[in-house]
């Protein structure tokens, strides 16, 4: 059983999404546990005050250290009673990507999983003195605090205990499991406003299935995530899967990124790029 601790100061802002799906089933079958705990609750004021202005001046309110010290301090009491230990976690821009491999870590971790939400401008510098928290990133943008980041984190190391998945086939070809992109799926009716369906699809031929599923998942690696592609050891039939797409040309309609809805090339859309930057990388292997 893997078990959860939320340290934050808006817990419904984490509770509803805890009590649904995945995360749900996890918890009835008794292989997830998720405590959410108040820091207001570790205050010591009438007016539990958990944050406060900024030595030095600045815009907006810093999280106060002793609550969370306060806290941290009981749930470490509470797994040693039990015979436990912690694992502090900090969603931070400062921390280590988050990463499959890294949810794969947190799957199998013994300890509590204690994770530490910030908000506001931060939390004031000497938690992380007094704690030395493992910080983790889940990207370059900026939140408003760290509950949907302990969301993601929870979400992506849940789906990875061993039995919380219904089918564990869906979780072996899941996109970064195998460190690509998954490949594409498609349910009933076989037509939708004239698309079809690819009709590899409906042969029945399992072997062929397999290796069409394998290539498009390379196709789509190697259009949107190259570097993917370019950070891993590739089979035979790997490499022979992605010349034919690099002979292909590759080509896929434009991308729409941003509010303006600015269109950009596909990475590797430029067969003539595509061939002299990255194709000898794939082949040499």
């Amino acid at each position: 059983m893997v078990r959860i601790d939320i340290l934050t100061l808006f817990p419904d802002m984490v509770a509803p999404v805890l009590g649904q799906s995945i995360l749900k089933r996890a918890q009835e079958k008794g292989l997830l546990t998720v405590q959410v705990r108040n820091l207001r609750d570790f205050t010591q004021d009438r007016h539990k005050v958990a944050d406060d202005i900024p030595y030095g001046g600045g815009a907006g309110m810093v999280m106060k250290a002793e609550p969370i010290l306060r806290a941290v301090e009981a749930l470490r009491e509470e797994a040693r009673t039990a015979g436990d230990g912690i694992r502090l976690l900090f969603p931070s821009p400062h921390g280590r990507p988050f990463t499959q491999e890294y949810a794969t870590h947190l799957a199998g971790e013994r300890r509590r999983l204690v994770i530490l939400c910030g908000h506001y401008e931060g939390v004031d510098e000497r938690v992380r003195t007094a704690l030395s928290p493992e910080e983790i990133s889940i990207g370059d943008f900026v939140l408003t605090g760290g509950e949907l980041p302990a969301l993601v984190l929870i979400d992506a190391t849940a789906r990875l205990i061993p039995g919380v998945l219904g089918d564990p086939e869906s979780l072996a070809e899941e996109s970064f499991s195998d460190s690509l992109l998954e490949y594409p799926h498609y349910t009933r009716p076989a037509e939708v406003r004239g698309m079809g369906v690819p009709d590899v699809l409906l042969s029945g031929n399992h072997e062929a299935i397999r290796v069409w599923r394998r290539k498009q998942a390379l196709r789509s690696t190697y259009l949107r995530r190259q570097d993917l592609i370019r950070d891993r050891a590739l089979s035979d039939e790997d490499r022979r899967l992605l010349n034919e797409i690099i002979s292909e040309g590759a080509v896929t309609a434009p991308i729409r990124c941003g509010e303006e809805g600015v269109a950009h090339e596909p990475v590797g859309a430029n067969p003539e790029v595509t061939h002299q930057e990255i194709g000898p990388e794939f082949r040499d292997r």
